[in-house]
């Protein structure tokens, strides 16, 4: 019991000291996951946008699809970015192996399908009188839209706050597309793992509560957002 006590000990005195290896696995971590958060947002959201609104032919087998990627194996995504990206690969030539915007790659492609699914989730659950009541008051297609979408803005903010907090805690998209690199591509999820097995409690105990943290404040947030949807 005593060795995690000081384990804890020492972590704090890492945070606090402003310890460079253990904030360059934060900055690590948090530059690939905004980069992959920025991609995920702009092409899941009009795409589970116009899945959850429009009807057009073949949209249950669209929808099949997106709500299956769900249960992608993060593993089996890693392996398929890692071979596109690798020097044999079709995308070799972006040299974006062992990077931090290959890693994003990876991740957006974690993120996408979860802002698809709980977008379209979102514009399907809407109060379907919304869309009649503007068409009988005289509006157009695109005040429909948008009246749509403030409608369900809390539940947009909550796919996109979820979808953050299972990218910002993936490890193995980080370790095979990244590399898991030292003051490069090395994100705090990688590090836990490494300086758990290394026997370096006291890292890996530090990052946990840099992540803790991240997660406490991705909660808070949606439950924030939850009160307002409801209110």
């Amino acid at each position: 019991m005593d060795y995690i006590l000081d384990g804890f000990a020492v972590a704090l005195r890492l945070l606090l000291a402003g310890d460079p290896e253990t904030f360059s696995a934060v900055w690590a971590t948090l530059s690939s996951s905004a980069l992959a958060m920025v991609v995920a947002l702009c092409v899941g959201m009009p795409c589970g946008f116009a899945l959850g609104f429009f009807s057009f032919p073949g949209r249950r087998a669209a929808r099949l699809v997106v709500d299956t990627m769900l249960c992608f194996p993060t593993v089996v995504i890693g392996l398929l970015v890692y071979l596109l990206l690798s020097r044999r690969g079709p995308l070799a030539d972006l040299e974006m192996l062992f990077t931090i915007p290959g890693m994003a790659v990876g991740l957006a492609l974690l993120g996408l399908p979860i802002v698809m699914a709980l977008t379209a989730l979102a514009v399907e659950q809407a109060d379907g009188r919304l869309r009649q009541t503007l068409l009988t008051l005289g509006a157009d297609g695109w005040q429909v839209l948008t009246a749509t979408l403030w409608e369900v803005r809390f539940h947009l903010l909550g796919a996109g706050v979820t979808a953050f907090g299972r990218i910002v805690s993936e490890v193995g998209i980080s370790m095979m597309v990244g590399g898991n690199i030292k003051w490069h591509t090395r994100t705090i999820t990688t590090a836990i793992a490494l300086e758990t097995g290394k026997g370096e409690f006291a890292v890996g105990i530090a990052l946990g509560l840099v992540l803790l943290g991240i997660a406490f404040a991705i909660n808070l947030m949606l439950a924030f957002l939850r009160r307002r949807a409801r209110a």
